[in-house]
């Protein structure tokens, strides 16, 4: 697979000339460190953790005349180097071909897009752009390690959510390193059932090349139980991995998630205005051996509907 199309490389390269040759010369100079910072912090709880080692280097070499041209000419660099870096993540074909597609938005955001760089973009495009996170459908992508602590589910069952996840943690060995999946909220032609589906379909592809992962987790505000009566249409985001051997974890309620659900749909919105909804975040956590089974027996079921 080509990996950079002769059209990506030169809006990268324009990207990166926004910059004076000194500029880039710096941005050349801290860019391993960077990386291999960026890098180290990714397995982190925080998903915007390499973001912030990327700023930190950013900030001690320019200071006060740091600029989003700045940001955006490191993550072109770190992008004209992924011939390089994504075939040494050993990926499997199911995310390699969802990467012509993800590094042209790339490539189309840091030509097109206005300042300020937007602070979830900035974590999102150092992620890709390093193959931290990778691919998973047009509109998720998948981070490469992610932990999943035993304190959270101590307090999912202390607080009264349940006792049985402390068997299914265990069962699991949920201390292993998880992959994780986001939603890239500039291309959400795949949130819906079968874009899910695929997202974790890739990422059961994955497992199968990391034996020492646990499975695949998500994080988010839309696992919440009581969105089966509010919002229907998102159910199947909790319930089918619940119906193939995932388990969920309680995380509770806050002001982004309020937001986040709040956002998109009226009737949310009004609920929470009124007291009668708190928007809760949740971890839906399917363990390796289920999730790889479910994506096997949905790869067999497509070849029967095409033969």
């Amino acid at each position: 697979m080509e990996t950079l199309a002769p059209a990506h490389v030169a809006a990268f390269e324009a990207v990166l000339n926004r910059v004076p040759p000194e500029d880039r010369a710096r941005l050349h100079a801290l860019k391993a460190a960077a990386a291999e910072a960026a890098a180290a912090s990714a397995p982190h709880w925080d998903f915007d953790q390499p973001g912030h080692r990327a700023e930190e280097a950013l900030q001690a070499a320019f200071g006060d005349a740091l600029t989003d041209d700045h940001r955006r000419a490191l993550v072109a660099i770190w992008a004209l180097e992924m011939p390089a870096r994504v075939p040494a993540a050993d990926l499997p074909p199911a995310s390699l071909e969802l990467y012509p597609e993800w590094i042209g938005r790339l490539a189309a955001f840091l030509i097109e897009a206005p300042n300020p760089y937007d602070r979830d973009f900035w974590a999102k495009d150092v992620r890709i752009a390093l193959v931290l996170s990778v691919p998973g459908a047009r509109t998720q992508m998948i981070d490469l390690s992610s932990p999943m602590g035993p304190g959270q589910v101590l307090r999912h069952a202390r607080e009264g959510w349940g006792w049985s996840v402390i068997p299914a943690y265990a069962g699991a060995q949920a201390w292993k390193p998880w992959l994780e999946v986001h939603t890239e909220s500039r291309e959400l032609s795949d949130f819906n059932e079968a874009g899910w589906d695929r997202a974790w379909a890739t990422a059961a592809e994955i497992l199968k090349r990391r034996p020492d992962m646990a499975g695949m987790l998500g994080s988010s505000w839309f696992y919440d139980p009581p969105l089966e009566q509010i919002s229907p249409r998102l159910a199947y985001l909790r319930l089918n991995p619940l119906k193939h051997g995932a388990f969920m974890i309680h995380q509770g309620p806050g002001d982004i998630h309020t937001r986040r659900a709040a956002t998109s749909s009226p009737t949310r919105a009004a609920l929470i205005e009124k007291g009668d909804y708190t928007a809760r975040s949740w971890i839906v956590a399917w363990p390796r051996a289920a999730l790889i089974k479910w994506a096997d027996g949905r790869k067999v079921e497509t070849l029967a509907k095409a033969a």
